[in-house]
């Protein structure tokens, strides 16, 4: 095989792989806006590490609104979606 069969097969190949993401799963107490600050700090940390949101990781957010009894069914939700990673805020 020549060096230019060699490269467009795996160009191919790569272009063809599935862009495979870590998804991390954030359980909070609050809502969306009451977290918001948490939030952005935790991404931005993660930035520092080299991950960013959409392009490398994907996070999902669960909040239980205040409502404790909320949390198993909200952490039974998150291992549905298989995640990699989980993180109570």
């Amino acid at each position: 095989m020549n060096r230019r069969a060699f490269l467009s097969a795996m160009t191919s190949t790569l272009l063809a792989a599935p862009l495979v993401a870590a998804r991390i799963g954030v359980l909070a107490n609050g809502t969306a806006p009451t977290e918001a600050h948490r939030h952005e700090a935790f991404r931005q940390g993660l930035n520092e590490l080299g991950y960013v949101e959409g392009r490398n990781i994907v996070i999902e957010y669960r909040y239980a609104e205040g409502k404790s009894e909320r949390f198993p069914a909200l952490a039974a939700e998150l291992v549905r979606l298989n995640v990699d990673v989980g993180r109570r805020s």
